[in-house]
């Protein structure tokens, strides 16, 4: 049997209880629930049209990545500032952030999409990427292709496990659609890859060695949450409603000829019009009016609670994904905003610095020429503090530091540069010099204070013992 297949097998472990009608081989309802595989990522019309249709689907797809690029990375080398705007016009020059945020949108929609790494003057795509080949001002960016715009992993896979590409296609083939002919045959080094959600390994070979679409995850909260949103506002056209009770009505419809029927119609309709223009209604002596309201109590927290559960399927607060402020006593939203923070940090750690790490010594040889040794990146904190939040991180971290020298568990130089390391999160102490720091290596608390003491060394120390 193919491993493919599902097995479906006898539970011998399973909760049962017959004669409640609960549990495995009962009558329970909850027994009747399946999930089949649906592979909706396969979908590419109905990912496109929710794409084009639906502006929470357009939330799902563009906040995550949006926020990922938006504070972008910094540079960590001692490189002179002038290299470093240089590379920042490159980028610019390259449209680089555009390009990544674009190619993380199509891979979160479609479930897959790559990005060409273009270098001017190296034609053959399918040759490996060699850095030595690289000249300055070479880099050209990336070219964005989604999993269904022409770009196939061929078969074949990279079997190198030193490889950063290992057990995923080694090649990727570039088609025109339109014309049906093959553009260019891509060797692996070239191709940065974007996924949706991540894939056991025997669903990445049926979906060509992509993810899975991020609106497959979520698809039927989306669903739960259109229908819901179309009938609140179908009550809406119910929340007053006028009837009128009128004798023999059922009589005249049933059997009355068309000429009365028709008759009837035309005074309703005029009297629906007077009703609408002038307010009011003509009776005949007799006829009664009633009037009935439809209250939406208890509909707003059925609303509220299919927006939690879209959100936390797209793992994006309320706030963000709705632009709706938060809600409830004493609620300020900045729990959920710290948890949707922390998730963004995952994301670039676990796979925006794949991504950078990867263009970074291309983009270096194209600007400056040559990889510095020490060239490295790191990530601006998400969360921006205000002037209030700073004061109390430097007073806190400040007054831990000073505390230990204090004590002589570190000394001045030491001291000096956890200061010096604060200067990013708090932006203090950062005029501290190298120099100065070596100059105060080995200095204690103990050691200055003696030092600064005008009787020190005048008396002899009294040992242990002695009167």
């Amino acid at each position: 049997m193919s491993r493919r297949r599902r097995r479906k097998n006898t539970a011998m472990d399973a909760f049962s209880n017959p004669a409640a009608r609960l549990g495995f081989g009962t009558m329970d309802l909850t027994q009747a629930t399946d999930y089949p595989l649906t592979r909706l990522s396969q979908n590419y019309e109905l990912l496109t049209s929710l794409y084009r249709d639906n502006w929470i689907v357009q939330n799902i797809v563009a906040t995550i990545p949006d926020d990922v690029v938006r504070k972008w990375f910094d540079i960590k080398s001692s490189i002179a500032p002038e290299y470093i705007d240089k590379f920042t016009r490159m980028e610019r020059k390259t449209h680089l952030r555009k390009k990544i945020t674009m190619g993380m949108y199509w891979g979160r929609l479609y479930g897959g999409a790559a990005g060409v790494i273009l270098i001017k003057g190296q034609d053959d795509l399918s040759e490996p990427l060699d850095l030595d080949m690289i000249m300055p001002d070479s880099f050209l960016g990336l070219q964005i292709l989604d999993r269904w715009t022409g770009i196939y992993p061929s078969g074949t896979l990279v079997t190198d496990p030193e490889d950063p590409d290992f057990g995923l296609p080694e090649y990727y083939s570039i088609r025109d659609e339109e014309r049906g002919y093959m553009v260019a045959n891509v060797h692996h080094s070239r191709i940065i890859r974007f996924l949706g959600r991540e894939l056991p390994w025997l669903e990445q070979v049926t979906e060509q060695y992509w993810g899975e679409s991020e609106i497959e995850a979520i698809y039927n909260e989306i669903v739960k949450r259109d229908n819901v949103s179309a009938n609140i506002a179908g009550l809406t056209f119910r929340a007053n409603l006028d009837y009128m009770e009128s004798d023999g009505l059922d009589q005249l419809l049933g059997t009355g000829n068309v000429e009365m029927q028709r008759r009837f119609w035309n005074t309703m309709q005029a009297q629906s019009i007077m009703e609408s223009n002038f307010g009011m209604r003509i009776l005949n002596k007799g006829d009664v009016i009633h009037n009935r309201q439809y209250t939406f109590s208890g509909l707003p927290d059925v609303y509220d609670r299919v927006m939690m559960d879209v959100a936390g399927a797209a793992r994006t607060p309320v706030t963000k994904l709705f632009g709706r402020s938060p809600a409830g006593m004493n609620a300020t939203g900045e729990a959920d905003m710290n948890n949707y923070y922390d998730y963004i940090d995952t994301i670039r750690e676990g796979q925006f610095r794949e991504i950078i790490e990867r263009l970074l010594p291309i983009m270096a040889l194209s600007a400056w020429g040559v990889i510095p040794d020490d060239l490295e990146i790191t990530f601006p904190p998400m969360k921006t503090a205000d002037a209030k939040e700073l004061a109390d991180i430097a007073q806190a971290k400040t007054g831990a530091i000073i505390s230990a020298y204090q004590s002589d568990l570190i000394d001045a130089a030491t001291a000096m540069q956890e200061l010096q390391a604060l200067n990013e999160e708090t932006q203090l102490f950062g005029k501290i010099k190298d120099e100065d720091i070596d100059a105060n290596k080995g200095k204690t608390y103990s050691s200055i204070r003696a030092m600064q003491d005008p009787m020190s060394g005048l008396f002899p120390a009294v040992e242990e013992g002695e009167v």
